[in-house]
This record gives structure tokens, sequence and C-alpha cells, in this order.
């Protein structure tokens, strides 16, 4: 790969360890630069992407009003600074969010090396395809978070009041939010393990009943709340994804081995020209 413009790549895609760097630094500049200009839209937008943040909340304590007296609020605490803090860092996860078209391209454009010239447009595919994923993923983890936080504040004794910190909730949201994006990145990793050549189609079906079960554990620690419920909208997609990419790696390593016996087809045939 070209790390300048006019300046080919050595012989089999390799490059010197300087080269590595420079593409490195030049891959997170551009990364860098996109996230700060998403940052500045998320501090434009604060209020509206605040509001959205709070639904879940709200909705979630919507049952525990009524049926528990318990009132459940969101506070700021820690200082005449942390309104400020909580702003900036609100913005910079949604900077984040805006820029993961950009960002999640240049990893990819830094992998390109690993692979060879034919096979880049798969990088460019598995990015056109991340990004959506990633953006599913946070949406569903959205949808779940009512659930969860009327579980955990469901704790909360009768006629108590529960006040939550305004930066114990953002963590809160955004591990849930970022758990569920990148669980859905799963098949990008392991079709391009498999482009790579690290891992087969056969391997994966051998691995399926240990990689569900790892699945379903990851998915309850991983969680914030303690309900199955929560833990079966994290799993049950994950399981799917990972069943979509055996069946993209069987596909590629049956078309892999056509090409590998047409290849020694070819030999022999040019041996017996020979």
């Amino acid at each position: 790969m070209a790390l300048r413009r006019g300046k080919p790549p050595e012989p089999g895609g390799t490059m010197p360890l300087i080269d590595h760097l420079r593409e490195l630094r030049r891959r997170l500049t551009i990364a860098t630069l996109a996230i700060l200009v998403g940052t500045i839209a998320g501090w434009y937008f604060f209020d509206p992407i605040f509001n959205l943040l709070k639904e879940p909340y709200e909705n979630g304590i919507t049952n525990l009003l009524t049926d528990k007296d318990v009132d459940a609020k969101i506070v700021i605490s820690g200082g005449v600074g942390t309104a400020f803090s909580f702003r900036l860092k609100l913005a910079l996860v949604i900077g984040l969010i805006l820029a993961s078209p950009v960002w999640i391209n240049q990893i990819w454009q830094f992998v390109l090396p690993a692979l060879h010239r034919n096979e880049k447009r798969w990088a460019y595919l598995l990015t056109a395809i991340g990004v959506p994923l990633f953006l599913a993923g946070i949406y569903v983890g959205y949808l779940v978070l009512p659930k969860g936080i009327e579980v955990l504040i469901g704790f909360v004794p009768s006629s108590i009041d529960s006040l939550t910190s305004l930066s114990d909730y953002l963590n809160f949201v955004l591990r849930t939010l970022l758990v569920f994006g990148i669980a859905a990145e799963i098949p990008l990793v392991v079709v391009m393990l498999n482009r790579l050549g690290i891992v087969s189609a056969a391997q994966l079906a051998r691995a399926r009943p240990w990689t569900i079960i790892g699945i379903f554990v990851f998915s309850a620690i991983a969680t914030p709340s303690t309900d199955p419920l929560t833990m079966l909208f994290l799993a049950l997609p994950m399981v799917a994804l990972y069943l979509v990419s055996e069946l993209i790696a069987k596909l590629t390593d049956r078309r892999r081995g056509k090409v590998r016996r047409r290849e020694l087809a070819d030999d022999e045939l040019s041996s017996l020209d020979d």
C-alpha cells in the first residue's frame, strides 16, 4: 500500500517499520480530526441528544413511581465544574459515534498491508458493513436500557428516594451502548480472520458450541442489569451474527478451494507441456 502518493509498496505487500509508523500516524491524525469535528457537533447539539439519553431513564422509572412510590432522580454532584465536564464528555462520545465511518475506515486502511491486493475491496466492503452494524448494536442497546434501569432501580426499598449521579448514569449508558455496538462487530472480525487464513470454516463449526456458551457468559457479565431479557437481547443477535459469519467463511473456503484446485490443474498442465 502506498504511504505517500506515488510511492508503491514493496514486493509481497511488506513495509519497513518506519513506513508502518508513518502510516499509523497518518491514520491516527485523520481519525482524530474526524472525532474532533464530531465532538464540536456534539457540543452544539448537546440539548436534544441529552434529552434523548434521558428517555430510557424516564421510561424505566415510570412503573416504579406508581407501584413502589420510589422517587428517582438524576442529579449533578461533585463540584461546580461537573456540569462542564459532563457536557464535554458527552460531546466527545457523540463525536466518536458521528465519526465512526471515518475511524472504522482508517482501521481497515491500516490493516490493508496484511491483505493481498485483490482482497483490498473486502476491506472497503467490511467498512461499509461495519458502520451500520456498530450503529445497529448501539440502537439495540438503547432499546433495552429502560428495562435494565427498571430492574436495577427496582431494588430500592419503597418510599426511598433514589438519586443517581449524572456522571454515573452516563457511564452506565455508555457501557451498555458500547457493549452492544462492539458485539455487533463479531462477524467482521470472524470474516477477516478467515480471509487472512487464520481460521477456517471447519474450525468455526467445531468451536460453535463453545462459542455460543462463551457468548452467553459474556452477555451475562457485560449487560449492566441482572435480568435475563437484557442478556438475551445481547446474546441472541451475537449468536445469529456468528452463524452468519460462519456461513460466509464456509463460502469463502469453498471458493478458495476451487481456486487452488484450478491452480494445481494449471501447474500439472504446465509440467506436462514442459
